[in-house]
């Protein structure tokens, strides 16, 4: 086979932080005996066509993409973030943030407002949002905000349009908050989470389908015991990781299903 690749741009919020997953990947792969390249793979590059790649050897991509099957991939391990509600599972949430100054104190408050998504194949920028809007509609009230800007693309864009004022509410992937919030604290500020989603499971990182089940296996074993190496700790706190957690596509299942609710309601988009 030839060179594969392996990189973390979903979480890789700083260059200081992209080094550390560098580092605990090259550790990881080491020990499972699979030689992969890091490649960076830097915004606004559309994440798509990283997933696409023929030569995925270690990378992460979002669960709701790996339910759509957008890409062939072998799903391996996904991250356990390091935050209460994750209560030690490799799951996420989407924080819905507003100015720190807003006057909303519900999520109800904000209808009528201005919000945004990011992609239609993400989870924590689309899907669980519009999940959690569904609840919401009557058939009174089938749009929630007055105006609703979708592809802002990324996590950085939700936050810095609510920062700036072009959108009053977004979605942003909790874990990718929480490493945001740790390593560039300028960014967040003046902003606060007005309500979370519920969790779902986190994205994973994942090889190309033609990966031999043995080279699959051996990762899944490196991911496994990493949290119990003399090198995870330093980057463990780096990266905010309690360690990882083995995963398959079956794992991503109810991303699938939140999606078929929304479009049997006609909520194909959040709005």
């Amino acid at each position: 086979m030839n060179a594969r690749i392996m990189n973390a741009r979903m979480y890789a919020v700083t260059p200081e932080v992209e080094a550390g997953w560098r580092t605990l990947l090259t550790h990881i792969t080491a020990e499972a005996g699979v030689a992969l390249t890091y490649v960076p793979y830097p915004a606004p590059q559309p994440l798509e066509a990283l997933w696409s790649r023929p030569d995925l050897g270690c990378v992460l991509m979002c669960g709701f993409p790996i339910a759509l099957k957008l890409a062939s991939v072998i799903p391996i391990a996904a991250p356990i973030p390091r935050a209460v509600w994750a209560a030690g599972l490799a799951v996420y949430r989407s924080d819905l943030i507003v100015l720190q100054n807003a006057p909303y104190r519900t999520l109800s408050d904000t209808f009528g407002s201005r919000a945004g998504w990011t992609v239609e194949h993400s989870q924590s920028g689309f899907n669980a949002f519009r999940h959690h809007l569904l609840a919401f509609r009557t058939p009174e009230r089938r749009a929630l905000y007055a105006q609703m800007t979708g592809n802002l693309v990324t996590a950085r864009n939700i936050l810095d349009s609510v920062r700036e004022g072009r959108i009053d509410i977004g979605p942003l992937d909790a874990y990718w908050h929480l490493l945001i919030e740790r390593h560039a604290p300028q960014l967040t500020a003046g902003t606060r989470v007005l309500t979370s989603t519920e969790v779902t499971p986190i994205p994973a990182f994942v090889a190309s389908a033609d990966t031999s089940a043995d080279e699959v296996e051996r990762l899944r074993a490196a991911f496994r015991n990493a949290a119990s190496r003399d090198w995870f700790a330093p980057l463990g706190d780096l990266l905010l990781l309690e360690g990882f957690e083995n995963v398959t596509e079956a794992r991503y299942a109810t991303l699938l299903e939140w999606d078929q609710a929304a479009k049997a309601a006609g909520y194909g988009l959040p709005a």
